[in-house]
């Protein structure tokens, strides 16, 4: 991903963040009341304000550095959801000559699943195991996949446990800024909303 720097905004700048996954559907209601609903897409986005963290001017002007370093929307970025960042997740079983697993997390329970690919990992937190017994692997944290040296025997069962942060662009092309008088900042919005990469978009 060329459009992509591997920063992650600031933790301490996304306290009190507000968003989550959002879902297109399009309802058509009939005149009796009934309804036909139906999925713009089988993915949701995440979309995100992180308003509520910037206080300060020097705060203020943390921002306004990691926008301008970023080109406003032009280049994407990590971001930590607060609320969903980890996963401990099976990835599937071996077959003797597989060797790269893609990381997901899964939501809900069967029949009624979704699978989401996992595209940036955080450094160090992956751990994998076969079969219960930790594992090393290649991370390739731009991506989301595991290389395996050797490919894991038939039947083993694989799993992993990770953090991982959602990739985002700012979704405005402007911040709009206030200082008071005693150096506290004011500032509207800070909307951000996630980029669905190929990778993620070819699950399911």
């Amino acid at each position: 991903m060329t459009d992509f720097h591997d920063v992650r905004f600031p933790l301490h700048l996304a306290f009190g963040t507000r968003g989550g996954p959002v879902r297109s559907v399009d309802i058509l209601q009939m005149a009796n009341g009934t309804e036909t609903r139906n999925a713009r897409g089988r993915h949701s986005r995440r979309q995100y304000n992180a308003v509520a963290g910037l206080k300060s001017r020097k705060q203020a002007t943390e921002l306004l550095e990691f926008f301008e370093s970023r080109f406003g929307p032009l280049y994407g970025f990590r971001f930590r959801d607060p609320l969903d960042y980890q996963a401990e997740e099976t990835l599937g079983l071996g077959d003797g000559q597989r060797t790269e697993f893609a990381l997901t997390k899964t939501y809900g329970t069967a029949p009624h699943i979704y699978l989401r690919r996992i595209t940036k990992p955080v450094s160090g937190s992956v751990g994998v195991r076969v079969d219960g017994v930790e594992t090393a692997v290649l991370v390739d944290h731009s991506q989301g996949l595991i290389q395996f040296q050797m490919a894991p025997a038939h039947g083993s069962l694989i799993t992993a446990s990770f953090e991982f942060d959602v990739p985002v662009r700012f979704a405005s092309e402007s911040l709009d800024i206030v200082l008071d008088d005693f150096g506290s900042a004011q500032i509207q919005d800070i909307p951000l909303i996630e980029i669905l990469s190929a990778e993620a978009l070819s699950n399911g």
